[in-house]
Order: structure tokens, then C-alpha cells, then sequence
């Protein structure tokens, strides 16, 4: 995991570890149970509690697959009512496969369920995604570069402006075809 958030006074493992233990304890699974169903080990999830470790977007969104829950709320402190995130600030979080990263910039309020994010990538490797939560919606708006993205069997070429809309909840693929890269990425929860 690649992280560069200056202003926080948590880091994103600190935020990470309380958000995996509350919604641990919320899902009244065990450390066992989750570990299992995240297909991780049991002694991974432990330190990832303790605010140890260095965990994967991959490993991230298995155990955010494992709790029921969206991605953001392993990152997204409490905001204030009006929001500025810069371009290049912002926790960021990266991928094992590929030169893909990904900085939360909304996470659903408590009425809706969607999470917004800014996405980088660059040519070498497609980030391959495993199916997310059953229901979930990607919506993608490429902002620079070219890029493949969709459903893994049939994903489609982007250039800047072009939106897709596809199932999270079947394998997906985000492949940068030229450096700098990047977009929006809305991920609907139903």
C-alpha cells in the first residue's frame, strides 16, 4: 500500500485497523471466520487490525467483500461540510498486480450508497478485480490517457470523456494503454 495523506493526524493503517475492528465486532464474526472468508490468514488480519502490515487494495476489498461492507468505510474519517481534496492529495492506496492506484474522494453518507474515486494507472499490467458485493455498479469517467475497462471477458476501450457503466459484481478489468492515465470511478451499492 502506497499512502500520502500529510493532513491527517491518523494514518490510513491506524484508520484502517479501528474500521476493521468496529465492523468486525459490528458483523459478529470471528477473527477466524473473517480471515476465512476473505481468503487471507488469520495472522494477516490480526496485524491489519493492530495497524500493522502494508495490505493490498486486493486484500482490502476481500475483507470489505467478507464484512458486507463498501470499500470507503475502511478509509473515510468524519469530513467537514465542505470538502477540498487537491489533485495528488489524498490517501492513496495501491495495487499488487499493476500500477494502479486509487484515492477515495466520497464515501456514501448513510441515505446512499455510492463511493467516489480518483483512479491512476499506468501501462504494464491490467488491474484484474474480483467481483465485489452482489448488486455492486461501476461507473467509470476516463479524464486523461487511454485506458481498457469493464467486464473482464469484454472490456472496452476509453479515451478522455468516455463513460462505462458495468457490474462490480462480476470480474472487471481497469488497463492503462498510455502513461498518465486516469479517472472517476463511482462504485454503486445496492
Amino acid at each position: 500500500m502506497t499512502v500520502s495523506d500529510s493532513s491527517s493526524p491518523t494514518s490510513p493503517q491506524e484508520a484502517i485497523a479501528a474500521a476493521l475492528r468496529r465492523e468486525r465486532a459490528r458483523s459478529g464474526l470471528s477473527l477466524t471466520e473473517v480471515a476465512r472468508r476473505a481468503g487471507i490468514a488469520k495472522s494477516t488480519l490480526s496485524q491489519l487490525e493492530s495497524g500493522a502490515g502494508n495490505p493490498s487494495i486486493e486484500t482490502l476489498w476481500a475483507l470489505c467483500t467478507a464484512l458486507d461492507i463498501p470499500f470507503s468505510r475502511l478509509l473515510d474519517p468524519p469530513r467537514p461540510a465542505v470538502q477540498v481534496i487537491r489533485a495528488g492529495e489524498g490517501a492513496q492506496l495501491a495495487s499488487s498486480q499493476s500500477e494502479y492506484r486509487t484515492t477515495l474522494l466520497a464515501a456514501s453518507p448513510p441515505t446512499a450508497r455510492r463511493d467516489i474515486y480518483r483512479i491512476t494507472a499506468e501501462p504494464g499490467h491490467p488491474r484484474d478485480s474480483d467481483p465485489h458485493s452482489r448488486g455492486v455498479v461501476e461507473h467509470i469517467v476516463l479524464g486523461a490517457g487511454v485506458a481498457k475497462a469493464g467486464p473482464a471477458d469484454a472490456p472496452v476501450e476509453l479515451r478522455p470523456g468516455d463513460y462505462i457503466c458495468y457490474p462490480g459484481d462480476m470480474p472487471h478489468v481497469f488497463e492503462a494503454l498510455v502513461p498518465g492515465t486516469w479517472a472517476l470511478l463511482v462504485s454503486e451499492y445496492s
